[in-house]
């Protein structure tokens, strides 16, 4: 019999959690079909199959990802907000990394959805990255400092990288004390490349 309740909405949940579960290479509409006790073309009802299964996955993980860091961040402001900002970014990973899996790539140029789930999360790094001395025109540079920064901490880290003895969870709150170093130092607007280029030199 099928189960009851089949909606694109729950079609995404059960998808979440089959990638979670079992990686989000993994997903497939056989076994989202198999979950729900349904044949593999019900679900085309709901989804546009499997690269629209995994782009609901996306939405998802998005949806969530941004009300995290925002329920982190809350009422905070400078190296509390990024401490928190960065607890929450690894914390969801943890817990959903078939999902984090999924947000990495970014959305379409024409997926307008997308864009604005994925820009809902960018603001709340944006606020975050407000409380340092960083220039507007420089936002976007630290924001893919962030990223890059926590996520190569938390993907090496679930992929079972980090052997030696030493405490994860100190180094992890060292490399976040560093980050916020980084911002609280942050260069000037005029980018390292132009500042380090002869020919932007000024002649002594």
């Amino acid at each position: 019999m099928a189960r009851a309740g089949l909606t694109p909405k729950a079609v995404a949940q059960e998808a979440a959690k089959v990638c979670d579960e079992k990686g989000a290479a993994s997903l497939s509409l056989a076994t989202v079909a198999k979950r729900f006790g349904v044949a593999v073309p019900s679900l085309y009802k709901h989804v546009d199959g499997l690269g629209g299964l995994r782009r609901e996955v996306a939405l998802l993980a998005l949806a969530e990802l941004g009300a995290a860091l925002r329920r982190a961040t809350t009422g905070r402001s400078g190296p509390d907000a990024m401490r928190a900002l960065s607890r929450a970014y690894r914390g969801y990973a943890k817990a959903h990394p078939g999902r984090y899996s999924a947000l990495q790539q970014a959305p379409g140029s024409g997926d307008a959805e997308a864009t604005a789930a994925a820009e809902e999360v960018l603001e709340v790094i944006f606020a975050v990255l407000r409380g340092f001395a960083v220039p507007e025109g420089s936002m976007v540079d630290a924001v893919r400092a962030f990223r890059s920064t926590v996520h190569g901490f938390v993907d090496l880290e679930a992929r079972g990288a980090f052997g030696l003895p030493q405490d994860v969870d100190r180094s992890y709150g060292l490399l976040v004390e560093g980050f916020i170093g980084t911002l609280v130092s942050w260069p000037p607007t005029e980018s390292p490349t132009e500042s380090m280029d002869p020919d932007n030199r000024k002649k002594g």
